[in-house]
């Protein structure tokens, strides 16, 4: 009914008016937290009158009302963007720097609420882009600052604003060319035992996301971040796993010597193969086995095929084919395509009791398999034949019927490699 311009335009008229203003205050927060008046409100200058307002206040609990209207507001991309043009940013910078050394119970709650509300602007890609000001923004630089702090709170939210950051490759790769990674594995360092778990994960989130520009690899590796995240193999709490993971797989990515050094580190790949069972936290578990896989593709190692053999990680590659998700089934087949040309003899026992021939066959056979999941299948088959158990299951369960069907496959090279299987199985029968 167009309830909100009219209370906006209220409260820029009647700004002197305090009971006016409270009122209008409370009414915005209770508006705000619905998806369809943010698009609203997006259409008013809000952004500008809050931060008027904001300016205007002294007492914490004022601030506290407005900063209660600000939140929910802040989720919607277009009022981050209007937010920062109004200069809330500045009065949140200001904030911070005013109740940082301050144990009073009030400050502690407003340097958090400013400094979490700092890292929600940050979550919109055209205000985050502002802010960077191509890394030479004075936003950017109080905020790295917060990284050294002894602060927990900034600590926090100094690393998640530079995981926020670091949501483009230009900015990643400025970024790590001007010490970030240092100032994160730094801050890290002093969260080893028994770290602030929320710190550790968000500087983790960090660095998996400066790791994902190829031209940050190599720096990144040679800077000793593999090293600095290894420390925290022994953690408990599955967020720090999950990032853990993940960082180690993107900066692994096609950097075979890395990946080699990985793969060959037996307490990684043990925590690994524990990791892939942990059914109660799936992207843990999804993580870990990619970290397999990946060790394998990007190392193409007979010492980490032989490695993962050994800690009883085949068979998590094999589980791993049947995902759900289509990127994780055609990883596990391409590691397995490699195990199976370069140390069958070695993992030959796993294949078999992980009923890799059954699988590979229900995987042919269903419709519903992607193109490149049929062809990497039968890529595998031609390297199980190389054995002698593994290529009698070939033969007993009758593969020839199901690749013949796919010689005319609509994609080309499902039915190239369909002739090409057919062929093998053929001589090989």
């Amino acid at each position: 009914m167009g309830v909100i311009p009219t209370l906006v335009k209220l409260l820029g008229i009647h700004c002197q008016n305090a009971a006016l203003t409270e009122m209008c205050l409370v009414a915005f927060g209770n508006l705000a937290e619905l998806e369809s008046s943010k698009e609203q409100f997006a259409g008013t200058n809000i952004a500008e009158e809050l931060v008027k307002l904001f300016k205007k206040q002294i007492e914490h609990d004022k601030r506290e009302m407005i900063f209660e209207v600000l939140a929910p507001l802040a989720e919607n991309d277009a009022i981050k963007l209007q937010l920062v043009e109004a200069g809330l940013v500045e009065c949140l910078l200001e904030i911070v720097q005013q109740k940082v050394d301050s144990d009073k119970e009030d400050d502690i709650a407003e340097l958090k609420t400013a400094s979490d509300l700092m890292v929600l602007l940050l979550l919109g890609d055209e205000s985050m882009q502002k802010l960077f000001e191509g890394g030479k923004g004075n936003v950017f630089q109080r905020v790295l600052s917060w990284i050294p702090s002894s602060n927990h709170q900034l600590q926090l939210a100094g690393a998640l604003a530079i995981a926020n950051f670091a949501r483009n490759d230009g900015n990643c790769i400025h970024m790590v060319d001007h010490g970030i990674v240092e100032k994160l594995m730094d801050l890290l360092d002093r969260h080893v035992e028994d770290g602030n778990v929320t710190v550790q994960h968000a500087a983790l989130s960090a660095l998996r996301n400066l790791a994902i520009p190829v031209v940050n690899k190599a720096k990144m590796l040679s800077a000793g971040v593999t090293e600095a995240v290894l420390k925290f193999l022994k953690s408990e709490m599955p967020p720090v796993q999950f990032k853990l993971l993940g960082t180690l797989r993107m900066l692994i990515d096609a950097q075979a010597e890395a990946a080699e050094q990985l793969g060959k580190n037996v307490k990684l790949v043990e925590r690994l193969v524990e990791w892939c069972e942990a059914k109660d936290h799936a992207g843990v578990m999804g993580e870990s086995n990619r970290l397999l896989s990946a060790l394998i593709r990007h190392s193409k190692s007979k010492d980490v095929i032989k490695t993962i053999v050994q800690s009883g990680g085949i068979k998590h590659l094999v589980t791993m084919a049947t995902s759900e998700h289509v990127i994780m089934q055609n990883e596990a087949l391409v590691a397995l395509a490699l195990i199976a040309a370069l140390e069958l003899g070695t993992a030959e026992k796993d294949l078999e009791s992980a009923k890799l021939v059954q699988i590979l066959h229900r995987l042919l056979e269903d419709e519903r398999s992607a193109p490149e999941i049929k062809y990497n299948s039968m890529v595998l088959i031609c390297a199980l034949m190389g054995s002698e158990s593994l290529h009698k299951e070939v033969q007993d369960l009758a593969f020839l019927d199901v690749v013949s069907k796919l010689r005319s496959h609509e994609n080309k090279s499902v039915a190239q490699q369909a002739s090409l299987t057919e062929q093998r199985l053929t001589v090989e029968s």
